[in-house]
């Protein structure tokens, strides 16, 4: 194939390159998106269990390999900021994808 693209004509050669460079970007933000939306219906789901739990609940976290004692309140806490983080990231990766559906559609 890369015979046939030589014997275009060099601005249809860079058009054909960008697009191509266009549709491997999008493949990529719409893996990353789908990895943070994965991330936040786990997350979702975890603070789920949490609200059921008893205050004095004894709680484990995973750290690593690691699961390590903590309180109710702090993984709430953390989670709720992870999520609000993930929400943000989840915005920035579909305001990209919107972008570069609008460079394909060029």
């Amino acid at each position: 194939m890369s015979q046939d693209i030589s014997k275009l004509p060099p601005h249809v050669q860079e058009r054909l390159l960008r697009l191509q460079q266009l549709q491997q970007t999008l493949q990529k933000v719409l893996v990353q998106k789908q990895q943070v939306e994965l991330e936040l219906t786990e997350i979702e789901q975890a603070q789920s269990e949490l609200e059921r739990l008893e205050d004095d609940t004894v709680i484990y976290k995973s750290i690593g390999s690691l699961l390590v004692k903590d309180k109710k309140e702090r993984v709430t806490t953390d989670l709720n900021e992870r999520k609000d983080l993930l929400n943000t990231r989840a915005e920035v990766l579909g305001r990209q994808e919107e972008r570069l559906r609008g460079q394909l559609k060029k």
